[in-house]
């Protein structure tokens, strides 16, 4: 077999069988396909597009090019993938709240890369935190507390490591199929018996339009059935960020207020319509009221944060209810009007700008910088109201930059328009 045939094959708009991915992911496992040629096939199969059964063999072949974490406890296995937005927190309380009901969460993480934040880079934020654990420890850390977020390791679909760093410089990260592959390869390697998935879409995702991210939903969902674990997801709006806080200190700080019963209703709505899935999907609770039942109450008495500091210990952490943040500037509207949008390219690019994201994957991050949201969409403001809080200690003309391209962010109007829809649908 020759992947220049195989190339040929995809330009043509023909589907390739389960050996030929397989003999494709294997080559890149074991480097005896050349970048150019790989790169060659990702381009065409970006532009042909990728059947139902190609993603699934893809998947597949990924998953077992390396190892998958072995079953350490009698307990069921779950975890909750999100695909990005500003102000996403969601798995920093989901895992230790899950942990609480007797499920075991094995969340193999990932850092932040352009404007959606990285999970691992918010638990960074407490100093000490280890993000690389083996796969010895993540099987201790279950068995004693029952969660654990970390890096994947290097066992773990390894081909996705290579493939993903080729896509990420040939312009080949926008396919379904290549990204449900790369996904759903790592989130099965947990050995999961159920998984929800968070696909979002708006100004602040990936996924720009409604229907793309459907697209995506659908093509994750049937992989994840397809390999045999229960797959739920939920489709959200990211038109504005979730919660008040975008930033890796002020968002853990934010998981905390949440896990304290507190914090913004729509960043607690979609913790507990997530929670509630898996819930239903592992037979937990009959009934999606009573599930999301059991989740509150677990935000209310506590259980939740003691959970929480206890992985952030047992992962070398130095747990703190607040974790330190830069000082704060106040953005304020220089209209009067309606919030008719919040353009979430511009207020992630200026978190990057502040030192909190990264443009490539060596950019250093710093864990205190961000903003605070205090308006949304649909609010009314008056000419001189605050609009924001940016964080950031940096010179006085960086700051009044920073400034303007906050303004710019906020779209302000003559009438009102409603707020977006938070929860679209669930599948």
């Amino acid at each position: 077999m020759l992947i220049k045939e195989l190339i040929e094959k995809k330009r043509d708009g023909l589907e390739l069988t389960f050996d030929e991915i397989h003999f494709i992911v294997d080559g890149v496992t074991r480097q005896t396909i050349p970048d150019y040629q790989i790169s060659a096939w990702l381009m065409a199969s970006l532009c042909s597009g990728m059947t139902e059964a190609e993603t699934a063999a893809l998947t597949e072949h990924m998953l077992n090019s390396g190892r998958r974490l072995k079953r350490c406890t009698d307990r069921l296995r779950v975890d909750k993938h999100s695909t990005g937005g500003l102000g996403d927190k969601t798995s920093l309380i989901l895992a230790p709240l899950l942990a609480c009901l007797e499920l075991d969460v094995p969340m193999l993480s990932g850092r932040g890369l352009g404007i959606t934040g990285g999970t691992l880079d918010k638990m960074e934020a407490y100093p000490g935190y280890r993000c690389d654990l083996s796969e010895a420890e993540i099987e201790s850390q279950l068995r004693k507390i029952g969660c654990v977020i970390t890096g994947t390791t290097a066992n773990v679909a390894p081909a996705d490591k290579r493939l993903y760093a080729i896509r990420d410089v040939t312009g080949t990260v926008p396919s379904v199929g290549l990204i449900t592959g790369s996904i759903m390869s790592k989130k099965l390697a947990e050995s999961l018996d159920a998984l929800v998935l968070d696909v979002k879409w708006g100004s602040g995702a990936f996924m720009k339009s409604i229907i793309e991210a459907r697209e995506l939903e659908s093509s994750l969902v049937r992989t994840g059935r397809r390999m045999g674990v229960i797959t739920t997801s939920l489709l959200t709006d990211m038109n504005q960020p979730l919660g008040r806080m975008v930033g890796n200190a002020c968002e853990a700080n934010e998981a905390v207020d949440i896990m304290k019963g507190s914090g913004p209703a729509d960043a607690v709505e979609v913790t507990l319509a997530l929670g509630a899935e898996l819930l239903l999907s592992t037979n937990r609770e009959s009934c999606p009221e009573k599930a999301r039942q059991a989740i509150a109450s677990l935000l209310q008495n506590g259980q939740a944060l003691h959970r929480y500091q206890e992985m952030i210990e047992a992962q070398s952490g130095r747990f703190s209810e607040v974790l330190p943040i830069e000082r704060s500037t106040v953005v304020e509207s220089k209209n009067s009007g309606w919030v008719v949008s919040l353009d979430g390219a511009r207020l992630g690019n200026i978190v990057i700008a502040m030192g909190g994201g990264r443009r490539s994957q060596q950019d250093a991050v710093n864990p205190g910088v961000g903003l605070e949201m205090l308006v949304r969409i649909g609010d009314r403001v008056e000419n001189g109201q605050p609009l924001l809080h940016l964080f950031f200690d940096g010179a006085q003309p960086e700051i009044d930059a920073l400034r303007d391209l906050a303004r710019e962010a906020v779209g302000i109007g003559p009438s009102q328009k409603p707020g977006p829809a938070l929860i679209v649908e669930s599948a």
